[in-house]
């Protein structure tokens, strides 16, 4: 039963959504069986009590009493319960939009010949348009649908002089064109990553009718064009100046996920110029993550990925900002997902210690500490290592090395880490036993890493 469609969806529910959803089953509009409701309320028990739900039969003995056990009718109604939530939850979608909703009811007014219900309420969705925080796709697909609505209506009522086919026209472009930007951007990321092949369409003719247009004064379809140009053409460092300026200036007019996808974005090709030996841009990829942090486009319900938590800090070392890394590191603890809050915290701290050279707080906080993901465990082995290196600890070094050797072969699950990891043991070793005063022995060991 757990892992059953009805059950994975309603773990989903909020507290709000649990409250709403009741309503809306008890309405003899939408449900008219007793026995489904009973349904919703008996399950609901079980999974806010966070208990494991029970088999079929149990559930059937819960709603039905004493009757006999039927298999059929137990899935009927959880078939039912099931239809039921997802035309709660496509209720709930289409009235998060209020413009659309009005442009769709005044659109229903027309086609009933209700002049004076369809101007108050294409009013009112026009005053909303006006009012919206946004300049996304959405925002000017809105305003198309409230233009050619008014001029459904002007055919209509035959006063053709007012038509707003321009207006119309205008914002069909930009719909079109902010979507297209968009999808071929996600099409080329994904066939930079997956090495898929893609056919692009109208992409060059689109490009060249935003070049031509003066389109680039539309920030949501100067924010995608910039974007795929900087992509494609890295050579050229003014489309890269030109998107930096636009998302730090214009971010807050989209929506948070869709802004956070610009931050992204243009950390990731921060990051592919880097892997690419152009050190150049890192101080631009901090200073991403710094503005993003500021506006909270990087919390997902209050949390913080522990990878971007991590590549924060590293960024913030390599640009040697110590005391913001010090600040961050403790600010953002509490949105750490549990159960890597802790483990992500102090091995983070440690690692700013150990820039610091406070090599023993550092190891303080690395021996302390449990850690739960694989990876981040031997990234602590290996601080635990260079610590120990730098300290002259030898003994604890090799004893460490030796101890982390034998971890690392009990692991089957590394890939090509395994190799990585294995080879800083043995070229420490290697370092440890070279002599000091061997300039020549010195240089080819230094050769044999590289």
């Amino acid at each position: 039963m757990e892992n059953t469609r009805l059950i994975s969806l309603l773990k989903t529910l909020d507290k709000k959504e649990w409250r709403e959803l009741r309503k809306f089953i008890q309405s003899p509009f939408v449900n008219q069986r007793e026995d489904v409701f009973r349904l919703f309320q008996t399950l609901g028990d079980y999974i806010k009590s966070e208990k494991s739900i029970p088999d079929k039969p149990i559930l059937f003995k819960k709603i039905y009493g004493n009757e006999p056990f039927e298999d059929h009718k137990i899935r009927m109604i959880m078939s039912f319960l099931f239809r039921h939530i997802e035309q709660f939850l496509i209720y709930k979608s289409m009235f998060q939009d209020e413009i659309k909703v009005k442009t769709q009811l005044a659109e229903i007014y027309r086609k009933r010949n209700l002049p004076k219900h369809f101007e108050r309420t294409i009013r009112e969705a026009k005053d909303l348009i006006k009012k919206h925080p946004y300049r996304n796709a959405n925002f000017y697909e809105n305003t198309y649908r409230i233009y050619l609505e008014e001029d459904e209506f002007t055919v209509q009522t035959r006063q053709m002089s007012e038509l707003k086919n321009q207006e119309i026209s205008d914002n069909h472009n930009i719909t079109f064109i902010a979507r297209k930007l968009r999808q071929s951007l996600a099409s080329l990321t994904h066939q930079t990553v997956y090495k898929a092949q893609y056919r692009f369409g109208l992409l060059s003719e689109v490009l060249n009718f935003v070049e031509e247009e003066g389109l680039l004064e539309v920030p949501v379809i100067a924010v995608y064009y910039y974007c795929y140009k900087a992509l494609t053409q890295p050579q050229n460092e003014t489309y890269f100046s030109k998107l930096k300026h636009l998302i730090f200036e214009k971010s807050e007019l989209f929506p948070h996920e869709e802004a956070r996808d610009f931050y992204v974005l243009a950390i990731n090709f921060c990051i592919k110029q880097y892997n690419a030996g152009n050190q150049k841009y890192l101080k631009d990829q901090f200073e991403f993550y710094k503005d993003g942090l500021k506006k909270n486009y990087f919390l997902t319900d209050g949390h913080l990925s522990r990878f971007a938590y991590q590549n924060i800090v590293t960024l913030g070392l390599i640009t040697e900002e110590f005391d913001w890394v010090n600040d961050f590191i403790h600010d953002y603890r509490e949105n750490l997902k549990e159960p890597y809050r802790e483990s992500v915290f102090s091995f983070n701290l440690a690692v700013l210690r150990y820039e610091q050279k406070d090599f023993n707080e550092a190891l303080q906080l690395l021996q302390k500490s449990e850690y739960k993901d694989l990876l981040l465990s031997l990234a602590a082995k290996t601080l635990i290592l260079k610590i120990y290196y730098e300290l002259d600890e030898i003994d604890a070094l090799l004893s460490h090395l030796d101890a982390m050797r034998i971890f690392i072969r009990r692991k089957h699950d590394l890939g090509y880490h395994r190799d990585n990891y294995l080879n800083t043991i043995k070229y420490t070793k290697k370092l440890i036993e070279v002599n000091p005063f061997d300039k020549k022995a010195k240089s080819d060991l230094k050769s044999e890493i590289e």
